[in-house]
This record gives C-alpha cells, sequence and structure tokens, in this order.
C-alpha cells in the first residue's frame, strides 16, 4: 500500500486536527497504521504519534485550539492525550534518538510500523509488512514481551481480532514466560480476557490461551474439558438463535443481532461461569481475584449456585417448585439455561422454561397478585406479621395451579389458611 493510500483511509472522516500542528519528523504508529495497511474502518478514532520532542507540548496546543480535552497520561515518558469529539490521539515522546529505537521496544512487528503523514512514507525496519502479508504475529523481542506481561494475553486478542496466527517461534516464547502472567494487574487481564469473552470467535483464542498456561493463574481449577465447554456453549448459543427466532433469542440474552460480531454480557458471563470453580464460594474468589463487579459476580454465583437444582429435577419441577425456582434466580435465568444445556439438559425441557420465562403474563415466571398484604389486613381483619407473606404465596401457587383466578376466590381461599397461621 502506498503512503497516499494510507492517509486516504485514515482520513475517511477526516483527521481532527490540523497536521500543520505537527513536525515533519512526527510519526503515526501502532494500531491505526497496521488497521489502515489491512483496510479495517474505526468508527471512533484512536490515533497515535510518535514525536521526536515537545510532546506534551504539542497535544496541550492542540487541544487548547479545538478546545478539546487534555490530559497527562505519563509526565515521565511524556505522553499526553487529546480528546476529540470522534476520537482521542495520543502523543508520545520519542524513545531514543532515532525513530527506530522506539519501534523496536513494542510488541509485535505488525504494530511497529510508522507512517510519516507529511512525506507520505512508511517506516518499517522490522519487516512488519510482511507479517501483514502472512497474517501471522511476530513478537520484536522476548525481552518485549518480558517487560509487560499483558502482551502475552493480547498476542491471542489480536490474533482474533486480526485472524491471524501467531508465528511459531513467538508462540513457544509466549509458554515460556507464560508464568508472568499472574505479576499483571488483574484489571488489565480482565479486559483483555471480556474481549475475547464477547467476541464470537473468541472461543478460539481463549482455549488456546489455555492451552499455552496463561489462564492457569486466574482459574484454578481449569482443564482441558473446562475449556471445551466453550465451544459448546457457543453452538447453543447458536441453536438456540435458530430455535428461538431472533426477536425471542434477543430478549432472552439482551442481545442486539445486529451487533453479528460480539456476544451480549449474558452470553459472556455463561462464558466465564464455565471456566471459574463449579464451587459458588471458590468460584467467587476467582473473580474477586479478577476484579470483576459485584452485579457479575452475583451473577456466576448464583447461576453456579441453582444449576445443580434444575439438573437434578430436569423436567420434574412441579409448577410450585418451578415458581420458587424462578423467584430465586430472576435474571440470572438466561445464564444457567445455557450452562444446563452444556450439562447435558434435554432442549426440549429447557425450551419449555424459556417459554415462562419470556412470557411477560405467565404467572410462574412473572408472577403479579391477585391480592396483597393491603387486602388481608382490611378485608379479614389480620394483623401485620410475617404470616401475611405466607398466605400470599400460597395463595400465588393455587393460581399458578388453577385453582383460583379472581379476587374473591383468593380471599376465601386465604380464610381456609387463617387457623393454620
Amino acid at each position: 500500500m502506498t503512503g497516499q493510500s494510507i492517509l486516504t483511509d485514515l482520513s475517511a472522516n477526516s483527521l481532527p486536527f490540523s497536521l500543520d500542528f505537527l513536525p515533519p519528523n512526527a510519526c503515526l504508529v501502532g494500531g491505526a497504521v497496521r488497521d489502515a495497511l489491512l483496510h479495517c474502518s474505526r468508527n471512533y478514532l484512536d490515533l497515535d504519534f510518535v514525536l521526536p520532542n515537545r510532546a506534551v507540548e504539542t497535544a496541550r496546543k492542540i487541544a487548547n485550539h479545538y478546545h478539546a480535552g487534555f490530559v497527562v497520561l505519563d509526565e515521565q515518558r511524556r505522553i499526553a492525550r487529546v480528546v476529540f469529539k470522534k476520537g482521542t490521539v495520543d502523543f508520545a515522546q520519542q524513545e531514543g534518538d532515532i525513530l527506530e529505537q522506539d519501534l523496536r521496544r513494542r510488541d509485535f512487528t505488525i504494530n511497529a510500523i510508522a507512517y510519516n503523514i507529511h512525506k507520505q512514507k512508511l517506516i518499517d525496519p522490522l519487516q512488519g509488512l510482511e507479517d501483514l502479508k502472512k497474517g501471522q504475529l511476530t513478537m520484536v523481542s522476548p525481552d518485549n514481551l518480558k517487560d509487560d506481561p499483558l502482551r502475552l494475553l493480547r498476542a491471542y486478542r489480536q490474533g482474533i481480532q486480526l485472524d491471524f496466527t501467531i508465528e511459531e517461534k513467538t508462540r513457544r516464547t509466549i509458554r515460556q514466560l507464560a508464568p508472568l502472567i499472574g505479576t499483571v494487574a488483574a484489571e488489565r487481564v480482565q479486559t483483555e480476557l471480556g474481549y475475547l469473552f464477547s467476541n464470537i470467535r473468541g472461543s478460539e483464542g481463549l482455549i488456546e490461551m489455555g492451552k499455552d498456561g496463561l489462564l492457569s493463574p486466574w482459574f484454578q481449577q481449569l482443564t482441558e474439558a473446562k475449556l471445551h465447554t466453550l465451544v459448546i456453549i457457543d453452538k447453543f448459543v447458536q441453536l438456540l438463535k435458530e430455535k428461538l427466532g431472533v426477536g425471542y433469542f434477543d430478549q432472552l440474552f439482551n442481545y442486539d443481532s445486529s451487533s453479528s460480531q460480539y456476544y451480549s454480557l449474558t452470553i459472556q458471563m455463561a462464558k466465564l461461569a464455565s471456566l471459574v470453580s463449579s464451587i459458588p464460594e471458590e468460584a467467587e474468589l476467582e473473580l474477586v481475584n479478577l476484579k470483576y463487579s459485584r452485579s457479575d459476580i452475583r451473577a456466576v454465583t448464583k447461576a453456579l449456585t441453582y444449576l445443580p437444582l434444575l439438573l437434578e429435577n430436569q423436567g420434574k419441577m412441579s409448577l410450585r417448585n418451578l415458581y420458587f425456582f424462578f423467584l430465586e434466580v430472576g435474571d440470572v435465568f438466561p445464564i444457567i439455561a445455557i450452562l444446563a444445556l452444556v450439562k447435558g439438559s434435554e432442549l426440549r425441557d429447557i425450551l419449555l422454561l424459556i417459554d415462562h420465562y419470556l412470557d411477560p403474563k405467565d404467572q410462574v415466571a412473572h408472577p403479579s397478585p391477585l391480592i396483597t398484604g393491603h387486602d388481608l389486613i382490611k378485608d379479614l381483619k389480620m394483623k401485620p406479621s410475617p404470616e401475611i407473606g405466607k398466605i400470599l404465596t400460597e395463595i400465588q401457587i393455587a393460581r399458578i395451579e388453577q385453582k383460583i383466578s379472581t379476587k374473591k376466590e383468593a380471599l376465601d381461599l386465604a380464610k381456609t389458611y387463617l387457623n393454620d397461621y
């Protein structure tokens, strides 16, 4: 690709500032250059420039001129960010006396290609263009991976993102350095895992990552069978989409089928639940260590808690038991449904439960009371007490079992319980 065609790709929606602000030797580096060479479009600009000097000062000048956001990301390394409406632009001081020294500190050769926009010239000292043509990720050096072990995870994420393979020597090095992943901040690890959990092709990357020893420090009971579960989940997700149709599928999983490349959070949580310990208390510790949010931890641990109940009573739950089951699991049910299918539950049984869950008028999954505690106090002269809740529960179950259907019948039934409570 010529320099001019790269500029055309990057300028499709116009850069957010005039290049007149940049010195002649300023270069665009990293993912923006790589993606332009691959003709990968971006909805949101994320640009990185390397300047031989005065990087922070240049960023501040641009921000002031355009009334854009400005923040110094690293005072010591002289890195600053300017935030525009259409994207962010980072400006970093060149490391070393020449640009090639700066490029040689990067992770993979395809990310070590620079582009001088003023001169419309590519600078590729590490043959990143050749690796782009081969569709492979090749490390710049083992020391670069060792210096920031998160790059070990990024190899798999970028491989999935770009549909690239990891070069053989690079992968051997990653396996050797795998124990270092335990030293990386959990928040950074979670971010990389999150991308793979959300991507519809991410299971492949997670499985390879697990085989190479990069998940073991975080998932204590990880096995090859657990990793393979990710593929099974993908298959059942697709099967449910076919069986339910797009509309009901999207409703079940809080999904947007127009975003065909990424899974919803519900499906991501099902995948996460398949990798952690099956014991909820142990799973919670793993998720806490990975700095997951309280809501994510709650979803996974609740799913693991109630999954055995569903498996043990599959197809045998009474309406009463189903009422209590849905009452307890609430919006975590879709996660449990996927995990139950993975564990061997019959599809027809799960589809029946899904029918309950998706019908807002279904009294088993979404009960609406015929009477309230106030009605019992007013009409039956009951005093406020825990017994009122128990009676209301029995009335709701009677309604589910179609023994009653009106307020009068509900009050009449309540009278029969008065002596029992």
